[in-house]
């Protein structure tokens, strides 16, 4: 029997409530409306959507329907999807906080961010999520740099009291460092990464970072580059389990979003091979 067509997800539809610029180079979106009256997310920390959005000079019939799309436009209409996590959901006033890294023109979603208005309809699929702090480990190591930024900022928001976590973030300077409603004791290691490489400070601070003993629980994600050193540092040389570990490049260095989410899976299946053998 042949293999039946993958049914296109069901996209929610949202509308901008309000938006914030909270550090030079990341924009808060808040969006609500009737649309989210059903949305739900789970006890993970790391939840994410993936917006839609159409190619530019392209528009699609009313309701909106992936089905349709598929069915009706050419693969190169369909709609571009980026991933960004759920900074918050707030289920009394149904509304749903994304925030968004900006660098003037680049790229597609930080940009839209920023000129985003009230009232804009914006779609999305999902949620997805696979990681929230274990409660049962010893101590927690968070690793990340801007792009993961909004998914440390909800797990440090949900530490368990008395948690004993270490956060390094790499930004690019103060200006962009973020404050968090955290338990007391809790604190973000902010690297400013200057002119340096993306990713070197991060990997500099874990390798010489006293490694507290018993059962770490850690969630490395960013830089593909900085992901793959800190994997091998991480399983190798300080045995963590991999169940231990959440780790996985959110972009690579010199790659669109396109060019790198066509051969992530492959880069990551290649390097947990080698980092195995």
């Amino acid at each position: 029997m042949a293999e039946q067509p993958r049914k296109a997800p069901k996209a929610t539809e949202a509308h901008v409530v309000r938006t914030e610029r909270i550090t030079p180079h990341m924009v808060r979106v808040v969006l609500g409306g009737p649309g989210l009256d059903a949305f739900e997310i789970g006890a993970h920390t790391d939840h994410y959507v993936k917006l839609l959005f159409a190619p530019e000079g392209v528009s699609y019939p009313e309701p909106f329907d992936m089905e349709r799309i598929r069915a009706e436009f050419p693969r190169d209409q369909w709609p571009t999807t980026r991933t960004y996590t759920v900074r918050t959901w707030d289920q009394v006033h149904r509304e749903l906080t994304i925030d968004f890294v900006v660098h003037g023109d680049e790229g597609l979603a930080g940009p839209w961010a920023a000129r985003a208005t009230a009232g804009e309809t914006v779609r999305f699929l999902g949620p997805g999520g696979g990681y929230a702090p274990d409660p049962a480990a010893d101590w927690h190591l968070l690793v990340g740099d801007e792009s993961a930024l909004p998914a440390i900022g909800v797990a440090l928001e949900a530490m368990p009291a008395g948690a004993r976590v270490h956060a390094l973030v790499e930004i690019s300077d103060p200006a962009e460092e973020q404050k968090f409603a955290t338990e007391h004791g809790i604190h973000v290691t902010w690297l400013h990464r200057g002119e340096r490489p993306a990713g070197q400070a991060l990997v500099e601070a874990v390798r010489a970072l006293d490694f507290p003993a018993g059962d770490v629980h850690a969630f490395v994600h960013g830089e593909a580059g900085l992901v793959k050193e800190l994997r091998h540092h991480l399983r190798l040389e300080r045995e963590i389990p991999r169940d231990r570990l959440s780790i996985s490049g959110y972009w690579r260095l010199g790659k669109s979003d396109e060019a790198w989410r066509a051969i992530k899976r492959e880069w990551n299946d290649q390097v947990e091979q080698e980092q195995e053998s």
